[in-house]
């Protein structure tokens, strides 16, 4: 195989390694193509093991792009919520990784130190070995094993133990994208956890709230008033729309799981993904950034 054929056998791993990582697809991209770069300039007969080269080179670039991304976000407008994208690998690939991509999992992946993060990702995600993972970030074994178990521990603490199975999880995406449609603030709370939160990403380019919401009645009161003709022009002018532009709404596949998706002539503006435990929302995620909407497919008008 010549370099560049062996490169894009492992180019869907290295972006999968990258986009857990980062959280942005953008970022993954930029850091694979940078990885690809590096290959280049080596001769293949000079790799021993291709695989576990390229993801050690795209983990520490990840890293290290993390690191300055962290800083960077701190003045970030209002919350950070990760870039969610639509398309995952096919076949058992995707329904093997489906799960670490999983858009509540990448929030908490965003509280954990980049090393942590990497660690738990390779680990977690792509069942590589600690001492292989040592090597690539440039610990100990005993060292990298006390970084995955705290990052085992800090994702258990924020991630609920009964989670809702995929079919439960897109009968109440329909049902609260329903009474948000309607402004039903009754059936919004009784879908509601009593101390649902939600989180909104609009990075200042959009209107949406800058802090966390806490609390089912909160919650449930400023979804149900988005649907009021008022509030809905003041959203559609601040990303750029008129008025009278006509909106599509459906659920369609968001990093593995349904998510409610609002676009405008076949261009997203708007993606809605719960968190379920058991039959109640626990947490309620708003993404209305336009920068990070460009790797969602349209969903289905409903």
């Amino acid at each position: 195989m010549t370099t560049t054929e062996v490169f894009e056998e492992h180019r869907s791993l290295l972006n999968g390694v990258a986009y857990r990582i980062l959280g942005t697809a953008a970022d993954a991209e930029d850091v694979v193509q940078e990885a690809w770069l590096r290959w280049d300039r080596v001769a293949g007969g000079e790799v021993d093991n291709p695989r576990a080269y390229l993801v050690t080179v795209v983990s520490r670039l990840a890293i290290d792009r993390l690191r300055k991304a962290s800083s960077q976000r701190e003045s970030y407008v209002g919350e950070w919520l990760p870039e969610p994208v639509s398309d995952l690998p096919d076949g058992a690939e995707r329904a093997e990784l489906a799960d670490s991509v999983e858009f509540a999992l990448m929030v908490v992946l965003e509280t954990l130190s980049p090393l942590e993060r990497a660690v738990f990702v390779l680990h977690e995600a792509f069942q590589l070995p600690y001492a292989q993972i040592a090597q690539v970030i440039g610990r100990s074994e005993e060292a990298t094993r006390q970084l995955a178990r705290r990052a085992r521990d800090h994702v258990r603490e924020r991630r609920p133990r009964f989670e809702a199975d995929q079919s439960q999880r897109r009968r109440m995406t329909e049902r609260f994208l329903q009474a948000c449609l309607e402004g039903d603030l009754d059936g919004l709370k009784g879908l509601l956890a009593d101390d649902a939160t939600m989180v909104s990403d609009s990075g200042g380019k959009a209107r949406a709230p800058l802090r966390v919401i806490q609390g089912s009645h909160k919650v449930g009161r400023f979804l149900a008033s988005v649907s009021q003709e008022r509030n809905t022009t003041r959203f559609l002018r601040s990303v750029g729309l008129e008025a009278e532009t006509r909106l599509d709404i459906g659920v369609t596949e968001v990093n593995g799981g349904p998510a409610g998706v609002l676009s405008v002539e076949g261009s997203p503006v708007l993606m809605l993904t719960l968190d379920v435990i058991e039959d109640r929302v626990q947490h309620v995620y708003l993404l209305v950034n336009p920068d990070k909407m460009s790797r969602l497919r349209v969903a289905d008008p409903s």
